[in-house]
């Protein structure tokens, strides 16, 4: 009887998973065997469980979701074997990138394909798209606007929106709110707590205090950088006991900002250190100045600025929330769309509509630029040649080019992976490679909008490092982020942008690099329009 009944538990157990592999091998298609993902993986995932994967930009976290979900290698075709695997029935998954996600050119277009395929009635459609949006905060004035249009937070809300929508036992979630400024965050994870109580939530997360404030994690499973995995407990038991291999793989945890400002490195970043003195002859000319200055997209106003100035040495946090105008103020600057007023580059006027060609040029010669979606920038088939593709038109020896790809490679954690297509990289390091083929060019602007999301802890701290040095070179910096330890701690000035206005503020760090460099330069100002 006793025998009968452990069999009976047992198999309620094993009824009970709705997710999970046994003894996973994978690797990419067309790479020798040491580039195996997974090697003898297992994991099982229960009814109602909400579970955490978290490790290293790289590690397989994102592939390991698509196995689960039954995309790999179903829809995606990968060399892998496992024992055994369970596929949920009623599932939906938010991917990392969201423009890989939709399906229709407009929101309102997408939502109801969603609600199409589930025979829901049109005359009831309006209300079921308006309350899904209004779940994930995404507010619109009229729904049937293109996708293109919207910022890429927006667009992370609409694919969670679609997702919701089907109503999914199991929710696959791959960095959802990666791109959403913290109210967004909020938002987007209040949304999925929600409507979390007897789903299964697998998440894939690098930002994760909204989660375990809310109690949406019961077990993580932790990965090395290898993607083994070195732990599957509570997260109070995994940040308890595993502190030391959180630390060494540079994976996020509470409390990291504050642990990297007390270390050397950080303390070393958060210095009023300023250029050398030989750079001081540049400080009285700036490298940027706009003066009414309006950027125009599909015929409408995005991003007004009344008049502000860049210098060299200058790091900008550009903020904001979703759809305020950052991205488009810095494609403004690279002259990628219309313009108007005055803006001038190295003392030369930008703004002229029988000249795009040559504005986007100029732009070239001085800017370097870093998209927010890294694909955009992609134009070769490894990751070795996308790197020195730019530096080909220098005129460097081949030797001197190899010696700054492998350089590159090495300063951005890719090495091993030059032989990789861009396409097959994780985002965490498709955005490193985006970031590397950029910074290589040596420009005396760099415009980044948001090189550090979905990054791991380590190559976070690693970017913002170079774009220290880079800043006390005299390199004049302005990144678009939502990462507030940024904005306050390490840039010199903070712009912000709301409902297309650009407001210039001094942080503490710029009032202090004012009082040696440029007291007018520096001083507070607010940009009205």
């Amino acid at each position: 009887m006793i025998e009968i009944n452990r069999m009976h538990e047992l198999d309620e157990k094993k009824h009970d998973i709705v997710a999970g592999v046994t003894d996973l091998r994978l690797k990419f298609s067309g790479e020798e065997s040491r580039s195996r993902v997974f090697n003898d993986l297992s994991l099982e995932v229960r009814r109602g469980e909400k579970i955490l994967l978290l490790g290293p930009s790289g590690c397989g976290k994102s592939t390991l979701l698509q196995v689960l979900s039954g995309i790999i290698p179903e829809l995606i075709e990968a060399p892998m074997r496992c024992s055994s695997r369970t596929i949920p029935d009623s599932r939906g998954i938010v991917f990392q990138d969201p423009d890989t996600q939709f399906c229709m050119p407009y929101v309102d277009e997408e939502l109801a394909f969603v609600l199409e395929n589930l025979s829901v009635p049109r005359e009831d459609m309006s209300l079921q798209m308006n309350n899904a949006l209004q779940a994930v905060g995404l507010v619109l004035k009229d729904v049937h606007v293109p996708i293109d249009s919207l910022s890429q937070g927006m667009k992370q809300r609409l694919a969670l929106a679609s997702v919701l929508l089907c109503n999914p036992e199991v929710i696959f979630l791959d960095e959802p709110s990666a791109l959403l400024d913290p109210e967004g965050r909020e938002q987007i994870w209040q949304a999925v707590h929600k409507i979390s109580n007897n789903r299964t939530l697998i998440i894939v997360e690098h930002r994760i205090e909204e989660l375990l404030g809310l109690g949406l994690v019961d077990r993580v499973a932790l990965f090395g950088p290898g993607g083994e995995m070195l732990a599957l407990a509570p997260p109070a038991e995994i940040f308890k006991k595993y502190k030391r291999e959180l630390i060494q793989y540079g994976i996020w945890y509470p409390g990291v900002w504050e642990d990297f400002f007390r270390s050397p490195s950080g303390q070393l970043l958060v210095s009023t250190k300023i250029m050398e003195s030989g750079n001081s002859q540049f400080l009285n000319n700036p490298i940027i100045e706009l003066e009414d200055f309006c950027g125009t997209r599909y015929g409408k106003s995005v991003v007004k600025v009344e008049r502000l100035a860049l210098y060299p040495g200058d790091f900008v946090a550009v903020t904001g929330p979703n759809g305020a105008g950052k991205s488009s103020l810095l494609l403004s600057l690279m002259s990628l769309i219309n313009t108007s007023g005055s803006y001038l580059l190295q003392g030369q006027q930008m703004v002229s509509k029988k000249k795009r060609k040559l504005q986007i040029q100029l732009s070239s010669q001085h800017i370097g630029f870093v998209f927010q979606n890294p694909e955009y920038q992609f134009v070769e088939d490894t990751v070795g040649s996308e790197i020195a593709y730019s530096l080909k038109e220098t005129d460097m020896s081949d030797k001197e080019l190899q010696s700054k790809v492998k350089q590159a490679l090495e300063q951005f954690g890719l090495s091993g992976l030059e032989g990789r297509h861009p396409f097959q990289l994780s985002l965490g390091q498709k955005r490193r490679l985006s970031v590397a083929g950029t910074i290589v060019l040596e420009k005396s602007v760099l415009l980044l909008d948001e090189p550090t999301f979905g990054q791991d802890a380590l190559n976070t701290f690693a970017i913002l490092s170079l774009c220290e040095e880079l800043r006390q070179s005299g390199v004049a910096i302005i990144m678009v982020t939502h990462e507030e330890m940024i904005a306050n701690r390490l840039a010199t000035h903070r712009w912000e942008v709301r409902e297309g206005t650009l407001l210039q503020k001094v942080t503490d760090r710029g009032r202090k690099l004012a009082g040696v460099m440029n007291e007018d330069h520096h001083r507070t100002m607010e940009v009205m329009v």
